[in-house]
């Protein structure tokens, strides 16, 4: 049976399901938490916190922001997680296929960058696979991935 993905705003009704979600220890040092992430979106305007649902429970994190760098038209993905218990089951790959499908839909999307650690090997396959190519390292020490719109599948 195939599970049913969504993405939907975070907002004072749900964030609580959002704030405790946890990875397993060996990926706690690969992202900041979801409540950190969620204190973000509310001082910094152009980022976007959205909760990843699986059948209409939440089941993971992200954020965006809709101005990286401060240059217009450039996307950057700063979080992306799956809850812990949620993990193997194909839902971060849903997830990600609606969000640069959603991203790609902006208006003004030029580029679209995701961080990570150069270490998380799982999660630069995972990017690859979308067509994130690497372009180098930030002022932090992540990696910087890049897709191009026009370079979707």
């Amino acid at each position: 049976m195939t599970s049913h993905v969504t993405l939907q705003d975070i907002d004072e009704d749900n964030f609580e399901s959002f704030m405790d979600m946890e990875l397993p220890e060996h990926q706690r040092d690969f992202l900041d938490s979801n409540a950190y992430s969620i204190a973000q979106s509310k001082f910094y305007p152009d980022f976007f916190t959205r909760g990843i649902y699986c059948d209409g429970e939440p089941a993971g994190f992200l954020l965006y922001d809709c101005k990286a760098e401060d240059i217009p038209g450039l996307y950057g993905i700063y979080r992306f997680m799956v809850d812990f218990p949620q993990q193997g089951k194909g839902i971060g790959r849903k997830a990600m296929a609606l969000l640069l499908e959603e991203l790609r839909a902006k208006p003004d999307v030029e580029r679209i960058i995701i961080y990570y650690k150069p270490g998380n090997a799982v999660a630069q396959a995972f990017y690859r696979s979308f067509g994130f190519r690497e372009c180098g390292i930030d002022d932090q020490g992540e990696m910087i991935a890049e897709i191009i719109p026009a370079s979707f599948s």
